[in-house]
């Protein structure tokens, strides 16, 4: 028996985001989102799905705990929605929000769970939009504001904190595809829109710290492993600019105190420049506490000068296997993205904050949910991680995306991503599925038995 033992102190979790789950879109004083408004325009979302309801985990918090005790997890990664602690993102705190996500976290400590937040995760105020969303500055101010309520209300019961979840999927994805909310098409504003998410973070965790709360504090990115498709100087010069683009343009300001410099010429001569203030780097730069990482799957790129201003379009092999999400299944980009971040900007902890797949997950005729292709994705994922930290990388944690079946965004509920199956016809019915018994397993053993 072939046998691969994770360090002790490793820890294995599962995360979620508040609108993908929640529901209770209106309760208990909560004010309305971006997601909110975005998903109940028509056309926006597949089948016009909402998070409306979601998963209705604001009221079933109970039995999905019991389900995270049942898998055996470690620790368990959500996130806080904004406007159920301040409806109109700024001033008046609404006191039942703040006493929802105390109820949660104390749940999960009585468990033994430990609650990992992360502090935004989309789900922007909608009364922030209306004055400009994250392209006005000083929303990083009252995202500040808003962290320091949290950091007061839920500091003796947290001890990791996320600033931001992927906050080039907020900026690009939401901001200059459109696809997400707010839906914006605007290059110019999108850029700013980024910058504005790293300066509240900064500022966050210099509130973090000046407070000298017990914890740590941190971000997650969303990096992928960037391949050139052929050894064609034109391919390899694209494949370094997407790499600027979705990796560097986060990576470096965070670790380095400035952003691509080639990418940034490109934008400001075809857009003008962004409003960057004196000192603003620094504050980005600000030490943390470790970095979360999202890894879902590797990019295969060529120069291509018809496809976009920056001549880069992507290859997809024919002889690989993908997931719902037209996501090639590329274990190895791992291993490559936790060396190169290790070996170029950080030596800090790193925390895998997402990994998993879709599939089409069904209810089988003996009532249960049958995922060998998501076990076997995790399993070469989690062979990755273990490769790496054979190699000396850092890595302490290990969250799967995501604990349940959930609003996949712009997708709705058609991608199923999740270990615990949601019967959204039947009452919500929660169903672990094999994944789940699987991912069980190995955490009891904390490590994998391979095949020989």
């Amino acid at each position: 028996m072939n046998e691969l033992i994770f360090p002790k102190n490793f820890k294995w979790g599962a995360a979620t985001a508040s609108y993908q789950i929640e529901g209770a879109y209106a309760e208990d004083g909560k004010g309305e989102s971006i997601w909110d408004n975005f998903s109940h325009k028509r056309g926006n979302i597949l089948n016009g799905d909402t998070g409306k309801i979601a998963c209705d985990h604001y009221h079933r918090f109970t039995e999905d705990i019991e389900l995270i005790d049942k898998i055996g997890l470690d620790t368990y990664r959500f996130s806080i929605s904004w406007p159920r602690i301040l409806p109109r993102g700024k001033g008046q705190v609404n006191q039942k929000g703040i006493d929802f996500y105390k109820r949660l976290c104390n749940s999960l400590l009585e468990k033994g769970i430990e609650p990992a937040v992360t502090l935004y995760h989309w789900d922007l105020p909608q009364a922030l939009q209306e004055k400009g969303g994250w392209a006005n500055r000083d929303t990083a101010k009252y995202f500040n504001e808003y962290a320091e309520i949290v950091f007061s209300e839920l500091g003796d019961l947290v001890k990791t904190w996320i600033t931001h979840n992927e906050p080039w999927v907020v900026a690009f994805v939401g901001n200059i595809y459109g696809e997400h909310a707010p839906g914006n098409k605007d290059y110019k504003k999108g850029i700013q829109v980024l910058h504005n998410l790293l300066l509240s973070h900064g500022m966050a965790v210099r509130t973090f710290q000046d407070m000298n709360l017990a914890g740590e504090i941190g971000i997650t990115l969303n990096l992928g492993d960037i391949q050139p498709a052929t050894e064609k100087p034109t391919d390899k010069e694209a494949a370094s600019l997407q790499d600027q683009l979705l990796n560097r343009i986060t990576l470096e300001p965070l670790f380095k105190g400035n952003y691509p410099e080639q990418l940034f010429e490109i934008y400001t001569s075809e857009f003008g420049p962004i409003d960057i203030e004196s000192g603003d780097l620094e504050l980005i730069n600000n030490p943390i506490d470790f970095l979360g990482i999202n890894y879902y799957t590797r990019n295969i790129i060529k120069n291509d000068p018809q496809a976009n201003g920056l001549g880069i379009s992507e290859v997809k092999p024919a002889d690989k296997e993908y997931t719902e999400m037209n996501w090639e299944v590329y274990p190895e980009g791992l291993y490559n993205v936790l060396k190169r971040v290790n070996a170029d900007y950080t030596d800090l902890p790193l925390y895998v904050t997402e990994n998993g797949a879709a599939f089409n997950d069904e209810i089988s005729n003996d009532g249960k949910v049958h995922d060998e292709r998501r076990i076997s994705y995790l399993q070469g994922h989690f062979q990755a991680a273990h490769q790496a930290i054979e190699a000396g990388i850092p890595l302490q944690r290990y969250y799967v995306w995501s604990l349940m079946d959930n609003f996949e965004w712009s997708y709705g509920y058609t991608k199923r991503f999740g270990l615990i199956f949601i019967d959204y016809q039947n009452k919500q019915e929660r169903i672990l599925k094999d994944s789940a018994y699987w991912y069980q397993s190995v955490i009891e053993r904390n490590g994998l038995v391979l095949d020989n």
